[in-house]
């Protein structure tokens, strides 16, 4: 079985790595704060996930004590910043566990011989906090642009119709209220606003497809990216929303705030989905295989199917293996589904015929990945494994998922759905980055600062390295898609530079050294 493995190399280097170059200014202790321009007596962030703290697959109290915004209030506080209170789960584990979906948090544990990220179970059941209303932090995991501005977003009734968020249900002030009306309710003085990454990111989380489980059976279909003419209600969980979605709820967004006399404060971008180790950690070519196994796989199937995929024209689908790395085998439903003609060819060259029929449904739309095609992090508990008893492969497995069996679609994503995500995040971008400019805004690029991360040389602060590398790049946590406090205190002195450029304000920005990374057992 392929697990994520986790090198002591890699821990050491979290430890240890320096350089001569700080990407980020230090702490500012003999000056006088100042808030300049703004006045962050009343500071409320609005967002979702990555401002609510979220991390390690769930949310929990000691991660949201380092979310973004609650780094960003402290030093606010510097300068007659106020109090930040956030909606605060009751314990260290997240999740629900009188809601289906919803774990708690990803813990690394030894599964045979591997450091794996392993889920724990929910916490405690759905509570309510309302009562201790108004929380300035006001990020709701899950939530996409158009939810923000959504009446009944908070109902509980809301949950059973698909049209509310427990994590929202928690604190709202009413069935019938909206998140921007809660923030505006509390007359702020300043905000954040950092919206936009859930439109596209459930989509690429999973694989560009919707699911729907009948009977205990779950198929996936491809999501949809949505025109400008559909409403958001219509929209399936995973679809991509259209630009024009986003702007308009956004704008709704900034204009409730200004129509409260709320006119000063900071808005993201996002970053491209694909540049976080959930996209990177698993490559297209993950299939390593020896020249014995590569020549019984060309011989006993590689080359059947080939043979007879060229002959319905379709025979760059597949492509012999070689000692080495070797493509993932992947369902495409773009594809022309060819299960009867394979299954029919199969059985007529000698093939058993339940043999051939299970070998022709599986291979209909399959093909091996492509350079530049992504695997998801979730594919690193299914590659390797015998596709008939789900166990770890051995010697005499004939069906290995990825080597000779195909992963299903919600596990990649193909180049027309990177594509799909690319073009959206940029149409997303140059709206926000037009509304920060026309709206006054401070503007933060974290797409920009998520590049630099991606890159080889990553960022440094006070002598230690960060990257994106899943885990030891110290600052994704172990979902692969949301930080650590480490990466989120990064993601603040964003934040905090952006703010005293615009409102020339002195924040001092944080040691990201100081926060918490990934927890080794």
């Amino acid at each position: 079985m392929k697990k994520i493995i986790i090198s002591t190399f890699a821990i050491s280097a979290l430890l240890f790595t320096t350089s001569c170059e700080d990407d980020f200014d230090t702490d500012v202790n003999d000056v006088v704060i100042t808030s300049g321009e703004a006045n962050f007596s009343r500071y409320v962030a609005l967002g979702n996930s990555l401002t609510s703290g979220y991390r390690d697959g769930a949310l929990y109290s000691d991660g949201q004590n380092e979310s973004y915004p609650s780094i960003i209030a402290q030093q606010m506080k510097l300068a007659g910043g106020g109090d930040f209170k956030q909606p605060l789960m009751p314990n260290n584990t997240g999740g629900f566990n009188n809601l289906p979906g919803f774990p708690g948090k990803l813990t690394l544990k030894v599964v045979n011989g591997s450091l794996t990220p392993v889920a724990g179970t929910a916490g405690g059941a759905l509570d309510n906090i309302a009562s201790g209303r108004p929380y300035q932090n006001m990020g709701v995991p899950g939530a996409k642009s158009f939810h923000l501005v959504a009446p009944g977003y908070g109902s509980l009734a809301g949950l059973a119709t698909g049209t509310a968020n427990p994590y929202f249900v928690r604190f709202a002030s009413s069935a019938t209220t909206s998140v921007l009306a809660d923030a505006i309710s509390q007359t702020p003085t300043f905000f954040s606003l950092w919206i936009g990454n859930n439109d596209v990111l459930s989509y690429a989380t999973n694989g560009g497809t919707n699911s729907q489980t009948v009977g205990g059976v779950t198929t996936y279909t491809a999501a949809t990216v949505q025109p400008e003419t559909a409403s958001p209600a219509t929209y399936r969980s995973n679809d991509i929303s259209n630009p024009s979605v986003v702007a308009a709820s956004i704008k709704a967004v900034l204009d409730g705030l200004k129509g409260a006399g709320v006119t000063k404060g900071v808005i993201a971008n996002i970053p491209d989905v694909t540049n976080i180790p959930f996209f990177t950690r698993v490559p297209y070519n993950a299939i390593p295989l020896d020249a014995t196994r590569a020549q019984a796989l060309n011989t006993q199937l590689y080359g059947p199917l080939k043979a007879i995929l060229t002959a319905y024209g379709q025979g760059n689908r597949i492509n012999p293996v070689v000692a080495g790395n070797n493509p993932v085998l992947i369902i495409d439903n773009k594809l022309a589904d060819l299960s009867a003609q394979l299954t029919a060819a199969l059985a007529a060259n000698g093939y058993p015929a339940t043999q051939a029929a299970f070998i022709g449904n599986a291979f209909g739309r399959a093909r091996q990945a492509k350079p530049g095609e992504l695997m998801l992090l979730t594919s690193s508990s299914l590659l390797g494994l015998d596709a008939t008893t789900n166990q770890p492969a051995t010697s005499s497995s004939v069906f290995i998922y990825g080597a000779s069996f195909p992963i299903g679609d919600q596990y990649s994503l193909t180049a027309d759905e990177v594509s799909n995500i690319s073009t959206a995040v940029t149409a997303y971008n140059t709206s926000i980055k037009s509304m920060a400019d026309s709206y006054g805004l401070a503007f933060v690029d974290m797409n920009k600062k998520m590049v630099e991360l991606n890159s080889k040389s990553g960022i440094t602060y006070n002598g230690v390295k960060y990257t994106a590398t899943f885990v030891s790049g110290g600052t994704f946590s172990l979902d692969g898609v949301h930080l650590t406090g480490r990466g989120y205190a990064i993601v603040a002195n964003e934040f905090i530079n952006s703010i005293n450029m615009k409102y020339r304000s002195n924040l001092p920005q944080v040691d990201a050294n100081k926060y918490s990374g990934v927890t080794f057992p």
